[in-house]
């Protein structure tokens, strides 16, 4: 499988520069001397025979480029330090080191002509499992952890839930784009690289073009995954840089070094991708790995947003897993990052694993999520610390927008609610600070302030006394826990759990009334769970008069802290993990039901977590439909562009009357504002074929666009290749949206449509990307929006064997396909007007049609049969827009050999404006 087909967001592509750099100031720190038992770690275990030492510390290399014409995702340079000095493989990994280990470990078995050979078509996380393996094999620790494991039906290896990579251990990983660029500059050498030029497009033994003591094939042969996630550079100078916190909103990975099938003009050491973007999951027959070894200290990454940081945290638990526990797939978590201060939250409904900082001065502790989910309201004090406090309330999304504070001398400890009469209020206390103190306590008071339309309302007093542990609905039981554990039960003051020490009191909003709490290894908590505990080892569930009920022990080596009842939902719970230093690491989503803890998320400073759970229906009078699969098309990020698509289609489908279908080239090309034919969408996908083009139209697109008068259809034959149509189809109707589509037969018969599009509007709103998407109505533009560069039609690089062509069944179904779309149409008087996309002009000087192969001659025979189908249906137009690569599509106007930029699309669009209007 090629990157094209297995990829979570080919619009934000990853493309390889053209121009060649020199090497930086670090050419004479390389050391090409294989390792000796006395220049290595102690540990005797490590194997030696094929790492070569790099002598960093001191050093540095520039990454990226200033070039002006490079592409923006390489720009600008900046400068890495390092401090540390670490160890490389001198080769790939090959066919033979890989099967050795994996097939025991994961079943994994690379077919390869011999065991020197680069192991390839490998995805990222295969590469990681054997570096863990190779770790263990020699008694080390493992540089990356996982809650689990997903393999494809080959024992690829396709996700790892959970998934932590950690420098600071000393083992085997893979090397980091800075490590990689370090050591490649001191041996870059075309000469010695395969490259198209000699390699006739295949992969070669590993070091087959080497000296005996070199570290061979950093150019060329194979690319190669390298550790870090996909982040931009900035203009500074970082010491052990190791790229991006996470995978962000499109979860891109690195190659690095060009392949077999690459110009060796067009490889550089700053280039860092494919022709389409490579993620975890993603592989190719052309991508590789090696291995370093030893531990980066005082790793340093920079976020999305050019911010250098020394910590980050790492999301765990995906979506399915959330589910499997909440029974919906609208979650979200807000927690204090004690680090910076600040908030940050995960939107587990978004398909996007990212956790994202809400960037200010203000310090922020006990967050607590609106009954709605969309605003989080928090304050300057925590539990235990007396003084003044201010609340704020605040948008949750990545501005915090909309920020407002509550104008009273001090409120602290915030809890949203909703009234009987509808009203959302949050109740909150003069003051969190320590309650065991009678006339203290009776110092402070809990209050209630309404909460409407952004703005505060006027605070009500509710009783003395600060119970910021929650107030139950009729107002009957308060509960407060900094100290000792107080209740309020109808209106007479009283204290549990004899009187012994708790915190972090949280009382459920389900009606049980059942109160959370820990406490510092009690006698009356032993005697519950009958044998002594440490200081928060326990969490306790105490009933609505005060009884035990419950009790759950924390993982070894950890005990709890901050406890919260997860809001919306009964029986669970988060809470932070704290290690034997005192360091809050992980937040935790406890089931009550089976005494499960599940991991949430990993960092160095982790406080008051709180998660908010779907409750309350979006459509009060509809109970049918099921609103957590409901319009649901992307979880974890799915693979097809089209699940970006998908709510706005829903969101607009009563009022369109053009729809384009298609690939990439589509969605690049139709620019749908620009139609004036009628309202335009482009719902193009990507990954896409003629069966998915058939597939919207037939059951989406005909069934329920009641203005619909066109569809403008991409013909791509190059892309028909997939007979066994696995890698697209099956991959889209995986997803819970598309499956609820089928099981209600598509809702043809109108029933729940207007619930789809509320459900559907109200994720747009949501979702960045969704917004982004609604405003181009479907079109990926290149010039506003996405800071790329085009290259222009300079390449004929065919990824493909031309001669999967020469079996017409790979072909012959899409054909078929495409008939039958534009007689469903005709029935439905709807026109057709079917595009051929302009590839480069160079193509006419290979035996390929295109960048994805077919034969030329299968190639013209095909334009014949469809412009047969031109003169055969009335409501077909074609528009062979590369005739073969004799169009007018200058260089300016395309993006790569086979994409159009803005300014091409600007007239693609022009040209299917004019074909629409005269067929009318």
């Amino acid at each position: 499988m090629y990157f094209g087909y297995n990829m979570k967001n080919w619009v934000w592509l990853v493309f390889i520069s053209v121009f060649l750099i020199a090497c930086s100031n670090s050419e004479h720190a390389f050391s090409g001397e294989e390792l000796s038992s006395n220049s290595f770690v102690e540990d005797s275990l490590v194997q030696l025979n094929d790492l070569y030492f790099v002598k960093a510390s001191g050093f540095s290399v520039e990454m990226g480029t200033n070039l002006p014409d490079a592409n923006v995702n390489d720009r600008p340079a900046m400068q890495v330090d390092f401090s540390y000095d670490f160890y490389l493989t001198k080769h790939e990994i090959t066919c033979g080191e890989f099967n050795s280990l994996m097939k025991s470990a994961t079943g994994l078995v690379l077919d390869c002509a011999t065991e020197t050979l680069p192991a390839t078509n490998l995805t990222y996380y295969d590469a990681v499992l054997y570096a863990n393996e190779r770790s263990k094999e020699n008694g080390l620790d493992t540089a990356y952890t996982y809650l689990s494991r997903t393999f494809d039906s080959e024992n690829h290896c396709v996700n790892l839930e959970g998934f932590v990579y950690h420098p600071e251990i000393e083992t085997f990983r893979l090397p980091t784009e800075a490590e990689w660029m370090f050591a490649a500059q001191s041996n870059w050498n075309a000469k010695k690289a395969w490259t198209v030029e000699n390699s006739q497009s295949t992969l070669h033994p590993v070091c087959s073009k080497a000296n005996k003591n070199e570290l061979c094939d950093m150019m060329g042969n194979a690319l190669e995954w390298v550790n870090d996630w996909f982040g931009l550079f900035s203009d500074t100078t970082v010491q052990n840089y190791v790229g991006a916190p996470d995978g962000g909103t499109l979860s891109q990975r690195i190659v690095k070094g060009g392949s077999f099938r690459s110009q060796a003009s067009s490889i550089t050491l700053h280039a860092r991708g494919d022709i389409y973007s490579v993620t975890s999951s993603t592989r190719a027959d052309y991508v590789g790995f090696r291995l370093a070894y030893g531990k980066i200290p005082d790793a340093v990454w920079i976020g999305s947003d050019g911010r250098i940081a020394f910590s980050r945290t790492v999301p765990l638990a995906n979506t399915s897993t959330l589910y499997l526990h909440t029974k919906t797939y609208k979650t979200k978590l807000v927690f204090r990052n004690d680090v910076s201060g600040n908030l940050a939250y995960v939107v587990y409904s978004n398909g996007i694993l990212s956790v994202i900082e809400i960037i200010d001065t203000l310090d922020a502790y006990h967050p607590d999520i609106s009954p709605d989910g969309n605003r989080v309201a928090f304050c300057t004090k925590y539990e235990g610390v007396e003084g003044k406090s201010e609340l704020y309330v605040r948008d949750l999304n990545e501005e915090g927008s909309n920020l407002v504070k509550l104008n009273v001398e001090s409120a602290a400890i915030p809890r949203w609610r909703v009234l009987e009469n509808g009203d959302t209020v949050i109740v909150y206390v003069t003051d969190a600070g320590n309650n065991k103190n009678e006339a203290t306590f009776r110092s402070t008071s809990t209050w209630q302030v309404k909460f409407s339309n952004g703005e505060f309302g006027e605070p009500q007093k509710l009783f003395d006394g600060a119970y910021h542990g929650g107030v139950s609905t009729d107002n009957r039981l308060a509960v407060s826990g900094a100290r000792i554990l107080r209740a309020r039960v109808d209106d007479h003051d009283t204290v549990w759990y004899n009187g012994e020490q708790a915190c972090n009191v949280s009382l459920l909003q389900d009606g049980s009334n059942r109160t959370l709490f820990l406490d510092f290894g009690s006698a009356t908590g032993r005697d519950f769970v009958g044998k002594r505990y440490a200081t928060h080892e326990r969490l306790f569930v105490a009933d609505s008069l005060g009884r035990l009920i419950q009790s759950i022990g924390a993982p070894a080596g950890y005990t709890f802290d901050h406890t919260e009842w997860v809001s919306g939902l009964s029986d669970l719970a988060v809470a932070t993990l704290t290690n034997a230093n005192g360091s809050h690491r992980k937040i935790v989503l406890i089931d009550l039901r089976d005494s499960s803890v599940v991991d949430l998320a990993e960092g160095d400073e982790l406080w008051h977590p709180n998660m908010w759970a779907y409750s309350a229906p979006l459509i009060l009078d509809n109970k049918s439909i099921d609103l957590d699969s409901a319009a649901l098309y992307f979880e974890n990020v799915s693979d097809p562009l089209l699940s970006y698509k998908m709510n706005i289609f829903w969101s607009t489908y009563d009022s369109l009357e053009v729809v384009g279908l298609g690939s990439s080239r589509m969605s690049l090309g139709f620019n749908s504002n620009e139609i004036t034919y009628g309202k335009a969408f482009n719902m193009a996908a990507i990954p896409s074929d003629m069966d998915i083009s058939l597939y919207l139209a037939q059951y989406y697109v005909f069934n329920h666009c009641s203005h619909l008068k066109a569809l403008v259809v991409g013909i791509d034959f190059d892309l028909w290749f997939d007979a066994e149509n696995a890698t697209v189809m099956k991959s889209l109707l995986s997803f819970p949206g598309y499956i609820y589509d089928v099981d209600h037969n598509f809702w043809i018969d109108g029933n729940g449509v207007e619930e789809l599009k509320t459900i559907s509007k109200k994720r747009i709103e949501e979702v960045d990307v969704l917004r982004a998407f609604q405003q181009s109505m479907g079109w990926v533009n290149l010039k506003e929006g996405f800071s790329w560069s085009s290259i222009g039609f300079n390449e004929n690089l065919v990824l493909q064997d031309s001669a999967w062509s020469d079996n017409p069944l790979t072909y012959r179904r899409a054909m078929n396909n495409l008939e039958f779309l534009i007689q469903l149409a005709e029935e439905k008087g709807i026109r057709v007007v079917g595009v051929i996309f302009p590839q480069s002009p160079e193509y006419k000087e290979t035996g390929a049609y295109g960048k994805h192969g077919m034969r030329r001659s299968h190639a013209i025979k095909l334009i014949e049969e469809v412009q047969d189908l031109e003169r055969k249906y009335d409501n077909f137009y074609l528009m062979d827009e590369n005739k073969m690569g004799d169009h007018d599509y200058v260089d300016s106007l395309a993006y790569d050999s086979d994409h159009l930029n803005a300014l091409g699309a600007e007239q693609m669009t022009a040209r299917i404006d004019s074909v629409l209007k005269s067929m009318n």
